[in-house]
Parts: structure tokens; C-alpha cells; sequence
């Protein structure tokens, strides 16, 4: 009896042992001991504070990720693609896979593209939507010596305007209008009395006058030419706002004030079919998103029917700038329940602060930066949580380019298309990763 007493009491003694070992092994898999886990709840501090911190700078260095993760997140990424692209067929132009989730096509013509077959043929095979790149703009559509002669405001479209809306027509493309009323690209003399520059200001309700009667003839005279039925969005004010979110001083502002721009929205309004949506355009758009909206807003009639059909954003990214940052900007003006298109998009490589060169891994880089931008649009589109209508590209060959120094776009000077193209193109194997 003694011996099977002592055997039980042994048995508890060593149960006893065991667990006072099994306390101390969990003590030392505590998260606050271990140096690892308190290296990464810093990083992922320092990354949220990042992220909250609304400025218009800029860095170089990448997240610090472990192997692990970055293994991790590009097997969640490529999962994520694969999973896309078994929905999307791929075959044809950058406008046959948009065509697929709801999304316009578009790039920025000049006379110089159309006069190329190479160009030519590459726009017609990725796009059907145009926007001229300069010859709607406010300089080359407004006639002085007209003006003058008539003691009015006089639009007249030149020949090398009607040459690209003709080629357009010819190639069954829709339009975007680019642009109405803007700073810059706009003659000095239509403030002036008698357009004459020599001459003083003329007063807030000559101007207010002219910028009537310059809308109306835009679209009058598209309407007679046989152009109008092509356009189905028109920028009427484009960058009035600095990034501060204040007015950018101008001619317009100083001489009608402020409501200039209420004024030129509600001129289109009254001018333009209901075919033709009426944007405000502007850069910069995630650095004044909220300056945006209360001018979006702003924009309604005596009776608090809206103005504006949609909002501009240009998109002239780097490949540098927080996609999280842009998809809560289009979130924001989605939610204000109009149109949103991407009018001007090109993402240079690196920063504006430090354009980085065209290296291989540079450039694959960007392929997989516009893969990510596309994909997350696609995705919150189809989400409900923004609306975006249209991609125009501001154009499509780096050499083309405004930007041409930083490799912006989809196709190097040879027209061979480059990972951005593929990224663009939602086709994530042959998009740089």
C-alpha cells in the first residue's frame, strides 16, 4: 500500500515538474521578449505615420520588408493577377481589355502622330478615345484678327485643328474637349478693351460677355462642322487651383473675381448637348482633393441642380507616389456621385524631386506601378467605391512625351512597348515582376 502511495505521489511530483517547464516555454515566446516582433511593431508604427502624414513629398527608400513578407505579398499579388487575368482576355489593344471591365481607352493626338503610319496604326490598335493635345486649347481656336474686325469674341478652328478631328472621325473615335477656360495657353488680348493689349482691362461684365459668347461658339461651331456628336466630355475649366487648395491667380479671376468659374460651368451648361459631360481638369488632384470637392459642390444652379458632370484628374504620377494616396482621391470624388475620368496619365520614373534613369530594374518597376494603379481601379470600380469612366494616356511613346526626359509612357523611341505597357495592359507576366 505504502509502495503504491509513493508511486502516485511520484507521478504527481513529475506532472508538477512538467508544467512548471511548460509555463517558463511560454514566458519565453511572449512578443514583448522577443526582439523581432518589437523590430517589426516599430516599422509598422513608423509606416502608419507615414501613411497619415499629408504632404507633397516624396521618398526614395522602399518599406522594409522581411524575406518572408516580400515572398508572402508577391505570391498574394501574383494570386491576385492570376485570378484576374482568368476573367480577362488579353488579346488585342490596352481598349480591348478595358473594354472588358467598363473602362475607356484613351491618348492625347497631334498632327505629327496622324502623319505617321507607325503611330497611327499603334493608337488605333490600343484606343478609341481622343484628346487633341494642343489644338483646342484656348490659343488656337480664338482669332484676334476676327475679333477685331467684329468688335466680338471670334472662335474659329484652323486647319490643323479640323485635320485631327477629321482623322478621329475617319477612325471612329470619341472625343474628350480640351480645354475651355484656363490660365495658361490662353491670348492675353481677349481681356483687353478692343483686344488690344495697349489698351486697360476691360470691366466684369465685358468679360463675363466674351466668356459667354467664346462657349457658345465652341459648340455652335462644332455642331455646324459636323464634330459635336463625337465628344462625349469637355474640360470647361482646367487648373484653377494651386495645391494649397487656393485660387490660381488669373486674368479671369482678377478681372470677374472668384465665381469665374461658376460663371464658365454655367455658360457650357446652357450651350452644351446633354451628350457632352462638363469636366473641371486639374494636376496634383491628390494633393488638393478636398479643395476639389468644395468647389465640386460649389457648382449648382438657383435651383441646386448640379453643373459639373464629372472631375479631371490628370494623373501625371511617379512611379515613386502612394497608390493608396490616388485611390483615396478617386474615392473622394466618386462619392460625390459624378463621373471621374483620368485625362492625362503618365507616371515618371522616380520623383519630381529625383527623376531616376531608365534602367531595367527602373523600368520594370514602372510596369508593375501601372499594373497596380489599373488593377485597383478596376477592382474598386467593380466595388462600388469609385467611378472612373475613362484612361486617357498622355500619349504613348517616351520620345512623344511633354516628359520625355523621365520615360513616362508604354513604348520606347523604337515603338518596342515597354513593361508599363504590359502593366497598363493588365497582363501582370510580362509587366515587370
Amino acid at each position: 500500500m505504502k509502495q503504491r502511495i509513493y508511486k502516485i505521489a511520484l507521478i504527481i511530483l513529475m506532472v508538477l515538474i512538467l508544467g512548471v517547464m511548460g509555463g517558463c516555454n511560454k514566458e519565453e515566446k511572449n512578443p514583448i521578449d522577443n526582439p523581432e516582433t518589437e523590430q517589426a511593431e516599430t516599422e509598422t508604427q513608423e509606416d502608419n505615420a507615414q501613411d497619415e502624414k499629408e504632404t507633397e513629398d516624396v521618398t526614395d527608400e522602399e518599406e522594409a520588408v522581411t524575406p518572408a513578407e516580400s515572398e508572402d505579398k508577391s505570391a498574394e499579388d501574383k494570386d491576385a493577377a492570376n485570378d484576374q487575368e482568368t476573367q480577362l482576355v488579353l488579346d488585342g489593344g490596352i481598349k480591348d481589355v478595358y473594354e472588358q471591365v467598363g473602362i475607356t481607352a484613351g491618348t492625347c493626338l497631334s498632327d505629327a502622330m496622324i502623319k505617321n503610319d507607325n503611330y497611327a496604326n499603334l493608337i488605333t490598335e490600343n484606343f478609341t478615345s481622343i484628346t487633341l493635345e494642343n489644338f483646342m486649347k484656348p490659343d488656337y481656336i480664338l482669332d484676334r484678327a476676327e475679333s477685331v474686325a467684329t468688335g466680338d469674341i471670334v472662335v474659329t478652328f484652323p486647319q490643323r485643328t479640323t485635320e485631327l478631328l477629321d482623322w478621329a472621325k475617319s477612325k471612329g473615335m470619341a472625343l474628350r474637349g480640351h480645354t475651355l477656360v484656363w490660365y495658361s495657353q490662353t491670348p492675353d488680348w481677349i481681356f483687353y478693351v478692343d483686344f488690344d493689349k495697349s489698351k486697360g482691362l476691360v470691366d466684369r461684365d465685358t468679360m463675363l460677355a466674351r466668356m459667354e459668347s467664346y462657349i457658345k461658339q465652341v459648340f455652335e461651331k462644332l455642331e455646324a462642322l459636323g464634330y459635336l456628336d463625337m465628344f462625349y466630355s469637355y474640360d470647361v475649366v482646367n487648373e484653377a487651383l494651386l495645391d494649397d487648395g487656393s485660387y490660381r491667380d488669373s486674368l479671369y479671376k482678377q478681372i470677374i473675381g472668384d465665381d469665374y468659374i461658376w460663371h464658365a460651368f454655367n455658360f457650357a451648361d446652357k450651350y452644351a448637348p446633354e451628350s457632352v459631360g462638363l469636366f473641371y481638369n486639374d494636376f496634383n488632384e491628390q494633393f488638393k482633393t478636398q479643395a476639389v470637392v468644395k468647389l465640386a459642390q460649389s457648382l449648382v444652379d438657383d435651383t441646386g441642380r448640379s453643373l459639373i458632370d464629372g472631375i479631371g484628374c490628370q494623373g501625371h504620377l511617379y512611379t515613386k507616389d502612394s497608390i493608396d494616396k490616388y485611390m483615396q482621391t478617386l474615392k473622394a470624388f466618386s462619392a460625390l456621385g459624378l463621373d471621374v475620368q483620368i485625362t492625362e496619365l503618365d507616371v515618371s520614373l522616380g520623383t519630381w524631386q529625383n527623376i531616376m534613369q531608365p534602367t531595367e530594374e527602373n523600368l520594370k518597376a514602372q510596369g508593375q506601378y501601372y499594373y497596380e494603379l489599373v488593377s485597383r481601379i478596376v477592382e474598386e470600380n467593380a466595388a462600388g467605391n469609385t467611378a472612373v469612366s475613362v484612361i486617357t494616356f498622355w500619349g504613348f511613346a517616351d520620345h512623344l512625351s511633354w516628359r520625355r526626359d523621365r520615360s513616362p509612357l508604354l513604348f520606347d523611341k523604337d515603338l518596342a512597348p515597354k513593361y508599363s505597357y504590359y502593366g497598363a495592359k493588365l497582363d501582370y507576366d510580362n509587366a515587370g515582376y
